[in-house]
C-alpha cells in the first residue's frame, strides 16, 4: 500500500488546507470544491486528508458502514443486532470521471430478481463512501447522469437503486470533495451549489516557496515511508486538534449578532436561496471550534464568507468567482454593533496547523498574497468584465483594436441532424443510457437498463421446455433484453469567425461578438465542446482548439482584433483541418460548424471560387453547418446565403438568431439541409 504525502507537508495553500480541515471538523459544512491550474497540489492535499480523519465505528460485516449505536433501519444487510462495533479508518473513495451508473450506485442482479424474487445487490461507490470522503478529480468533466445521482444522494443522504419494480435503499452521507481546472470547462450550477466551500489555488510566484515545494517532493519520492515518518508528529497534532474541535463543536454558540452579519452579507452579495446562509453559519461555527473557542466572532463570519460565497454569486458562466472584500468589510462593519458578540475581534492563533487558526491566508479560496502571483491565477481563462477587453499595443496596418461584445441574448436552438452516440449533453438527438425508451436489444456486456416486456416475451415460448411448474417465470441470461433509449448529446460547436476589415465597424463587430458570446452561453448550457477559428488579413488561425472550456473561448473572443482582407477559403480550410483531427480524438462526437461572416471573400486569386470549393468539402462530408449572416445596411448582396448553400447548411441573420425574434422560426439544421439538397 502506497504511503500518502503528509497533509502537513503541503507547502502554502493555506485556504485549501483550512477548508479541508473545517470539513473534517464539521462534515455538515458540505464539502469543498478546489479550483485551480494544474500542478498545484489539489489532489495531493485531498488524498492526504483521509489520513487525518478520526476512525469510525461500524457494524461488523456490514457493507454499508452502519454505526453500531444507530444502524440504518433500511440497510440491505440489516436488520442489525445491538452490539459492539469494530473501528476502522475513514475511507476516501475516488469516483472516476468515466464511471458507469452501476459503479456509482450499485447494481441489482436482475436475473435473480425476476426468477427468484431475491434482492441480490452489489454496493457501489456511494455505499463505500458512507461516513467518509467521496473524491471526484476533474469533477467538471463528470457526465450529467452521474451528476444527477450525486445531487440526489447529497440532498437526501441516501442512495436509491430501482430497476423494474425492484428497489434498494441505503444510507449515503459523505464529505464531497471535488477538484477541477477551470480551463477545461465549468461546473453545472446545481452541483456547484452543493459544495459548501470553494477555494482557488495557484502556484506560488515566490522562488523560496517553489524551492521548498520541489525539495519536499523529491524527498518524498526518494523515500515515502521515511518522509512520512519525519512528519508523523505534525500529523498526530493536527489529528488530535480535529478530534478536540469535533468535541467542542456542540458547545459553540452562534449569537444573534453573528447571525445578523451572516444574513446581511448574503443579502448584500445577492446570493440565490438560503443555502449560503446555512453554510456560512456552519462554517463560522467550525472556525470557532477549530480555534478552540465557544463563541463565533466577526472574524469567523468574514472568513466563512470568503470560503462559502464566491461560487454562489456568479451571475453567468463567464463571471469569475470571487468577492469584493471592501464591500464585505463595509457590510460586516455596518452590522458589527448589533447583537451580543458582533464587535469582538481577538487575535486568532497564528501557529495552528490549519494556517491562520481560522484566518485563512488569502481569503475566499484565493492563494496567499505573499506568493506575489495573480490571485486569480487559477482562473486565467475567465472572461474580463464588459468594457475591459485587452487592447493591442501596436496594431498593424489596417488593423483595429478589440471592441467589447454587446449584451448576450437567448439564442434559437441549433441541432445536428440524425441520431448520434456521443457524450451526454443537451443539443442533438442521440442514443444514450438515459431518456425515453425506444426499443430493446440483447445486452452487450453487463445489463444496465432492463426492458421488462421484451425480456418476458423472449422467455415465454420456452417455459414448457424449461420445466416450469410454479408461478415464477423461468428466465435465462439469453432472455434478458437491454432497453435502448434516446436522449440528447453534446456536440463540438466550431465557430469560424470573420475578423476582416469588412466586419470592422465597431458597432457592427460589437453586435457580432455579442451573437457569438450568446451562442457560447448556449453551448455551455448544452454541455458542448467548443473551438474558435478566426480569419483575416492573409491567413486563418485556430484561436482556440476544441475544448470544454467555454470560458476560454469567451476570453479569446473578447480580445479578437479586426482588419485586413477576407481570406474566407483559408478560414474554411482551417476549420476542416480542425474537424479532421478532432474526429481522430473523439470520433463519437458530432460537429456543428457556425460560420460568422458577411459572406465576402477577398485576397489572392479567385477568392470567391476558392471559398466555394472549400465550402463544398463540408457538404460532401455531411457536416452540419449554420452561417450567421452579419451583412447590414439597406443594400445586401446575399453572399452569406450563397455560402450556406455551398456548405449544405442554412443562413440566419443576427436578428433571426434571437430566440424571441419574430423574423424566423426555430431552426433545425436537418430540415434546412434537406431543402438545400433538394434544391441542388
Amino acid at each position: 500500500m502506497s504511503v500518502p504525502f503528509p497533509f502537513t507537508a503541503v507547502v502554502g495553500q493555506d485556504d485549501l488546507r483550512l477548508a479541508l480541515l473545517l470539513n473534517a471538523v464539521s462534515p455538515a459544512v458540505g464539502g469543498v470544491l478546489v479550483r485551480g491550474e494544474k500542478g498545484t497540489a489539489k489532489s495531493t492535499a485531498v488524498r492526504a486528508l483521509s489520513a487525518l480523519l478520526p476512525e469510525v465505528d461500524v457494524v461488523p460485516g456490514c457493507r454499508f458502514s452502519c454505526a453500531p449505536g444507530a444502524p440504518d433501519p433500511g440497510c440491505p444487510d440489516g436488520p442489525h443486532e445491538a452490539g459492539d462495533g469494530v473501528r476502522r479508518p475513514a475511507r476516501m473513495v475516488e469516483l472516476p470521471v468515466g464511471a458507469s451508473e452501476d459503479r456509482l450506485v450499485g447494481a441489482l442482479d436482475i436475473e435473480r430478481a425476476l426468477a427468484e424474487g431475491v434482492k441480490a445487490f452489489e454496493p457501489g461507490l456511494l455505499a463505500d463512501a458512507h461516513r467518509g470522503i467521496l473524491y471526484v478529480d476533474e469533477v467538471n468533466l463528470l457526465h450529467d447522469h452521474l451528476v444527477d445521482l450525486l445531487l440526489d444522494a447529497a440532498a437526501m443522504g441516501a442512495s436509491y437503486v430501482e430497476r423494474e419494480g425492484v428497489s434498494v435503499r441505503h444510507a449515503a452521507r459523505f464529505l464531497l470533495v471535488g477538484t477541477m481546472n477551470p480551463e477545461e470547462g465549468e461546473l453545472r450550477p446545481q452541483l456547484l451549489d452543493r459544495f459548501g466551500l470553494t477555494v482557488e489555488v495557484a502556484a506560488s510566484r515566490e522562488p523560496d516557496q517553489r524551492v521548498e515545494v520541489v525539495r519536499r517532493r523529491l524527498a518524498y519520492d526518494d523515500d515515502p515511508a521515511g518522509f512520512a515518518e519525519r512528519w508523523a508528529a505534525e500529523e498526530a497534532a493536527v489529528r488530535a486538534r480535529i478530534v478536540a474541535a469535533r468535541a467542542l463543536l456542540p458547545s459553540v454558540r452562534l449569537g444573534d449578532g453573528a447571525l445578523r452579519q451572516i444574513a446581511a452579507t448574503c443579502a448584500a452579495f445577492e446570493v440565490d436561496g438560503m443555502r449560503a446562509d446555512i453554510v456560512m453559519a456552519r462554517t463560522a461555527t467550525a472556525l470557532a471550534a477549530w480555534a478552540g473557542r465557544t463563541d463565533v466572532l466577526a472574524e469567523d463570519v468574514r472568513q466563512a464568507a470568503l470560503l462559502a460565497l464566491p461560487h454562489r454569486r456568479r451571475r453567468n458562466p463567464f463571471d469569475a468567482p470571487g468577492l469584493d472584500e471592501d464591500k464585505l468589510d463595509e457590510t460586516l462593519e455596518q452590522f458589527s454593533g448589533e447583537g451580543d458578540d458582533g464587535d469582538q475581534d481577538p487575535d486568532p492563533d497564528p501557529d495552528g496547523p490549519g494556517g491562520d487558526g481560522g484566518g485563512g491566508g488569502g481569503g475566499g479560496g484565493q492563494p496567499p498574497q505573499s506568493d506575489g502571483g495573480d490571485p486569480q491565477g487559477g482562473d486565467a481563462g475567465a472572461r474580463p468584465e464588459a468594457g475591459e477587453g485587452p487592447e493591442l499595443q501596436a496594431p498593424g496596418a489596417g488593423e483595429q483594436s478589440a471592441v467589447r461584445a454587446a449584451e448576450p441574448f437567448r439564442t434559437k436552438v441549433l441541432s445536428v441532424p440524425g441520431i448520434g452516440e456521443g457524450a451526454a449533453g443537451r443539443r442533438s438527438r442521440a442514443r444514450t443510457e438515459h431518456g425515453r425508451t425506444t426499443g430493446a436489444r440483447r445486452p452487450r456486456g453487463g445489463l444496465t437498463k432492463l426492458h421488462l416486456a421484451a425480456t418476458v416475451q423472449a422467455a415465454a415460448p420456452h417455459q414448457r421446455a424449461r420445466g416450469r411448474s410454479g408461478p415464477g417465470l423461468v428466465v435465462r441470461r439469453d432472455d434478458l433484453r437491454q432497453a435502448t433509449r434516446e436522449g440528447r448529446e453534446g456536440n463540438l460547436v466550431l465557430f469560424v469567425v470573420d475578423a476582416s476589415g469588412s466586419m470592422a465597424a465597431r458597432q457592427r463587430m460589437s453586435a457580432v461578438k455579442g451573437a457569438v458570446l450568446s451562442l457560447l452561453l448556449d453551448a455551455y448550457q448544452r454541455r458542448d465542446k467548443v473551438g474558435l477559428v478566426t480569419f483575416r488579413g492573409a491567413a486563418a488561425d485556430v484561436a482556440l482548439p476544441p475544448t470544454s472550456s467555454v470560458d476560454a473561448a469567451a476570453a479569446r473572443l473578447e480580445s479578437l482584433p479586426t482588419g485586413g482582407r477576407t481570406p474566407l477559403a483559408a478560414g474554411l480550410l482551417k476549420a476542416h483541418d480542425v474537424l479532421r483531427v478532432e474526429r481522430l480524438r473523439d470520433p463519437a462526437r458530432r460537429a456543428l460548424v457556425v460560420v460568422v461572416t458577411d459572406g465576402r471573400a477577398t485576397g489572392g486569386t479567385e477568392p470567391v471560387a476558392l471559398a466555394g470549393r472549400a465550402a463544398r468539402l463540408f457538404a460532401a462530408e455531411s457536416v452540419a453547418s449554420v452561417v450567421v449572416d452579419c451583412e447590414s445596411g439597406p443594400v445586401r448582396l446575399g453572399l452569406a446565403g450563397q455560402l450556406a448553400g455551398e456548405l449544405g447548411g442554412t443562413a440566419v441573420t443576427l436578428d433571426e438568431l434571437r430566440a424571441d425574434s419574430i423574423a424566423g422560426l426555430v431552426r433545425d439544421v436537418q430540415g434546412v439541409q434537406g431543402m438545400s439538397r433538394r434544391a441542388a
